[in-house]
């Protein structure tokens, strides 16, 4: 998740500025008074808290959970005896700037409320749990470090991953069968990049107990995991010299509100889905004309599991939780509009429903038409 320039290029893009509507709501006031408070805005309602602006949520890094992510992050890289780590800062998404040693971290990691509030819009937390953070932030640190001992330009770095003045992409196509590309982020993220690639691939190298060489033994991608191997004793115990420690659109700069920030968000990661709905819809449900009086509507159905199965298959897939959400939207909507029934047992419904939604996401995902958001 590398950005040359911001709007960053990388998972999730940023969209073009949100004029702010006449009919709008008024941001709410922006440095908050001495007498307040640095998180007045806990009490707020969701509603309240997304006319906040970013720049006024006074949240750190200090006295957060980020605090242990990070400390268990340098453990690991002064296990390995690598010197240099990365400076941190807090911003509206991940990501690593070209040229630069540091990482920024989504502001909302830095307090529950916010984490609250990301699920609330996103459906989910990304690098909410201390596991998840870590993992994220051994990528991070791939790049980081890719930066400060400047590494590609190297000949067999270029060779094996391609080069770094590669445009990123809006969208990229992975291909889920590759063994070209470790895993270790979800969508096959190696692939969107030759930088993400290395960035993925250091990622395995450095945490412990992944037992790369077993676990990627028969697959191309070995070859890039012993060059990092290679690399990395290489560079042990070496200072990394003249690095930038620029922090590159921090929070307190970030004049947007909450709210702003989660349209872009969203609209970024609501991308077109096939429509496959009618055929298998109308396999699992029942017209209402053949149904038994008194069968339940299908959209009322759906509508119970629709949290619990988006989680699931997300999780099986590696899709977005909120891309999903949106497809299971669009299938609500579609059982009213055919006016659908449920006519056998719910277990059964829940069960067959959950299977179509995964394998036909899994389909797509093969098939070559499906794009990921960076």
């Amino acid at each position: 998740m590398e950005a040359e320039s911001r709007p960053a290029a990388a998972k999730p893009a940023a969209a073009p500025p949100v004029p702010a509507s006449s009919s709008a709501p008024a941001p709410a006031p922006a440095t908050p008074s001495p007498h307040r408070p640095a998180d007045w805005w806990v009490g707020l309602s969701d509603e309240e808290l997304l006319d906040v602006r970013l720049c006024d949520l006074g949240v750190t890094i200090e006295g957060s959970k980020l605090e242990a992510s990070i400390a268990e992050l340098h453990a690991e890289l002064d296990a390995v005896q690598l010197a240099f780590k990365p400076h941190y800062w807090l911003s509206d998404e991940w990501f690593t700037p070209d040229g630069v040693g540091g990482i920024a971290i989504p502001f909302y990691l830095a307090h529950p409320r916010l984490e609250a509030l990301e699920e609330a819009q996103m459906l989910e937390v990304e690098g909410g749990t201390h596991e998840w953070c870590v993992k994220i932030l051994r990528h991070e640190a791939g790049h980081a470090i890719d930066n400060a001992y400047r590494l590609q330009r190297r000949r067999k770095r270029l060779k094996l991953f391609g080069p770094s003045t590669a445009p990123y992409p809006e969208y990229y196509t992975p291909k889920p069968y590759s063994k070209s590309f470790v895993l270790h982020l979800d969508s096959w993220y190696a692939q969107s990049h030759p930088d993400e690639d290395f960035a993925e691939t250091f990622a395995i190298w450095l945490k412990p107990g992944s037992q790369w060489r077993e676990r990627y033994a028969d697959w191309p991608a070995l070859k890039k995991l012993e060059y990092m191997d290679e690399l990395m004793r290489e560079l042990a115990g070496k200072p990394a010299r003249g690095v930038s420690r620029r922090k590159l659109a921090p929070l307190s700069s970030l004049k947007k509100t909450l709210r702003q920030h989660y349209d872009r968000k969203r609209e970024h990661y609501g991308y077109e889905y096939p429509n496959f709905y009618d055929r298998d819809l109308r396999r699992l449900f029942t017209p209402w004309s053949d149904a038994p009086k008194g069968s339940p509507p299908a959209w009322r159905f759906l509508s119970k599991l629709r949290k619990d199965v988006c989680r699931r298959v997300s999780r099986w897939t590696g899709e977005y939780r909120y891309t999903i959400d949106r497809v299971f939207e669009d299938m609500i909507a579609r059982c009213r509009e055919l006016n659908l029934r449920l006519t056998g047992p719910e277990d059964q419904a829940r069960l067959e429903f959950t299977i179509l939604l995964t394998v036909q996401t899994m389909n797509y995902l093969h098939s070559g038409r499906h794009r990921v958001a960076l």
